[in-house]
């Protein structure tokens, strides 16, 4: 290996070091290891450490073709303390900055699409809905009116059919007469469903 490889290495593996501390504190502050399980913990921890040993490998295989000695440790280390001395309050404030800066962005990007997306949404169900209602409302006035006018159309037979009522033998009035009264019952509950019905719609 020559000086100048063995130089690389060195600046890189201390350079790895100081990325260490950042991932490190980065992967405690978002991990909170208080309010989590111990096997989540553990998982996560072994995790974390494989991923960085490949990217310390990887740095490393770029470097001096992966080639493994005592001083690239001592390097790693080397850099690891100088980020514990020297960055890891400024990072710190800074990591907590930038979480602040994207939790405002994210409520306020929840907001804009709850305002540009949902309100209107909601509004055009409201006046969906309030459309349907008004064209019940409008059938319901067009079908009473209707029956009443139906109803005064048919007087003029309802007198015939009583005249012709009144024509018929008694002995042959009892069948006809059950059979109108089935048939009027039926009509009467379908009249009552009907109305229920409705009046459920317009509450």
């Amino acid at each position: 290996m020559s000086v100048n490889t063995q130089l690389e290495t060195m600046f890189a593996m201390i350079v790895m070091g100081v990325w260490l501390g950042l991932a490190l504190d980065t992967y405690n502050r978002f991990l909170q290891r208080p309010n989590r399980t111990r096997f989540i913990v553990f998982i996560n921890d072994i995790l974390f450490w494989l991923l960085q040993g490949l990217i310390t490998f990887y740095i490393l295989l770029l470097v001096n073709k992966g080639e493994l000695r005592f001083h690239i440790f001592l390097a790693i280390l080397c850099g690891y303390a100088a980020y514990q001395s020297l960055f890891q309050t400024i990072y710190l404030k800074l990591l907590e900055m930038l979480i602040r800066i994207f939790t405002a962005l994210y409520r306020f990007f929840i907001r804009t699409c709850y305002y540009v997306i949902v309100r209107p949404i909601q509004w055009l169900f409201h006046l969906i809905l309030l459309l349907l209602l008004f064209l019940w409302k409008v059938f319901l006035s067009v079908f009473k009116t209707l029956f009443r006018c139906i109803t005064l159309l048919l007087r003029p037979f309802r007198l015939l059919g009583k005249w012709i009522w009144e024509m018929v033998p008694f002995k042959w009035r009892a069948p006809v007469t059950k059979f109108f009264l089935w048939l009027a019952g039926v009509v009467q509950k379908g009249t009552n469903m009907f109305i229920k019905w409705g009046a459920k719609f317009r509450k």
